[in-house]
């Protein structure tokens, strides 16, 4: 079972959610808070396995929260679901290491598939704001949001890594690279936490965002 935690400060969104996801049958919404304190409250006691965040939200908003979250919790994923889709909060959702960026208007079965594209360590951005991100990290790569890392920890990477780390700047699911390079789903997630561990990024966000930024796959050889 996936583990569900709701995190919108409209009760009546949250039963909603509540309601249609636990028909089924994968999935097991696990509890529905009303901001980003009650997330890290909830959390600390129970640990979902993906967070459905809204992110205008009292107190603490979804952006910060997701923040701390990824970074005490970086095994839970996040699935930002909001009604606004504004460049800022794009930008520093996935920024911050969300893996989904989806607006409330979407269908059940968009939703359900989003779930487990994210549980299985793959990324969903709705179509209608998907263009917007890519115009977002093609503006950074121009810019001076910077991912830097060491030259001797770039050196540490070795022809597989490369291959994994392009197909994580073009967008590819866990999935996708396996189907692609032809491994397992799972020796592709051990690849991408050893590269996370060998160049010091904190995930595959910010892993992507360096690959577009810096065209890292050129730097093979």
């Amino acid at each position: 079972m996936i583990k569900v935690l709701i995190a919108d400060d409209q009760e009546l969104i949250r039963q909603s959610l509540s309601i249609i996801l636990g028909l089924k049958e994968e999935i097991s919404v696990v509890g529905g808070v009303g901001d980003g304190t009650e997330v890290l409250e909830f959390i600390a006691k129970e640990k979902p396995d993906i967070i459905l965040m809204d992110i205008r939200m009292p107190t603490m908003d979804g952006v910060e929260c997701t923040k701390i979250v990824k970074g005490k919790y970086p095994e839970i994923k996040i699935i930002v679901l909001t009604t606004f889709d504004d460049d800022k909060y794009v930008f520093s959702a996935l920024k911050y290491g969300a893996s989904g960026y989806l607006l409330k208007g979407i269908s059940v079965d968009e939703l359900e598939k989003a779930i487990h594209v994210v549980y299985s360590g793959g990324a969903m951005i709705n179509p209608e704001i998907a263009s917007k991100v890519v115009e977002l990290f093609s503006e950074m790569a121009q810019q001076n949001y910077d991912v830097m890392i060491e030259a001797e920890n770039i050196e540490k990477i070795n022809d597989m890594e490369w291959d994994i780390i392009k197909d994580v700047g073009h967008g590819m699911s866990n999935k996708e690279i396996a189907d692609h390079i032809g491994l397992t789903e799972g020796t592709v997630r051990n690849y991408i936490s050893t590269i996370l561990k060998k160049i010091g990024l904190r995930d595959r966000t910010q892993l992507a965002i360096w690959e577009v930024q810096s065209g890292a796959q050129k730097r093979r050889g």
